[in-house]
């Protein structure tokens, strides 16, 4: 094509983009034999970490706390799919490790991570720890609930026990104002 863009538009040929869906396709499957518990859509703006295990058919966003949030993005502007969720908790009940998380975070590749509870919060900071300790604002780099870091271009924000404060109206209102503070970003180019 003389414009230089490829037979998709995007500067790619067809077997090219084949191959970038067949490679994230594949490490989502590695993900998941690896014991990862993921809801949603994959390669959503916005990735929720949650520490909650694998319980049957549920999904991790299925509870009242799961359509809060997904209600607050499509409050925020965010589409109703722009959303995957993973469990910080990994098959068997144990903690994720902070390799995995990281391939996890990396293959899902969000704009925005949020951490639903401090467990997950710990999760997140154990995984970039080194990316951490060179945020200069302090309640940044300990990611403080309700304050937004942005670590390696991402924005993280811990939001507390989002679950438990849905039954107090005062913390439903400290949650949104949390929640506003992570818009949608638009595209990236």
């Amino acid at each position: 094509m003389a414009d230089g863009m490829g037979a998709d538009g995007f500067g790619m040929t067809q077997p090219r983009t084949q191959a970038y869906v067949e490679k994230s396709k594949a490490e989502l499957e590695d993900l998941a034999r690896d014991g990862l518990t993921m809801a949603g859509n994959a390669f959503s703006p916005v990735l929720f970490l949650k520490a909650q295990a694998p319980a049957g058919d549920e999904g991790l966003l299925a509870g009242t706390d799961g359509d809060a949030l997904r209600a607050s993005l499509r409050a925020l502007g965010y589409q109703p799919q722009d959303w995957v969720a993973l469990s910080t908790v990994v098959d068997g009940g144990g903690a994720i490790a902070p390799a995995l998380l990281r391939r996890a975070i990396c293959a899902l590749d969000p704009q925005t991570v949020i951490a639903c509870d401090e467990p997950s919060a710990q999760a997140l900071r154990e995984t970039y720890v080194e990316e951490l300790t060179e945020v200069r604002d302090l309640s940044e780099a300990m990611l403080d609930e309700g304050v937004v870091a942005v670590v390696l271009g991402m924005r993280f924000l811990n939001l507390g026990d989002f679950a438990a404060a849905l039954a107090d109206p005062k913390q439903k209102q400290v949650m949104w104002a949390r929640l506003k503070q992570v818009p949608p970003q638009g595209e990236p180019y």
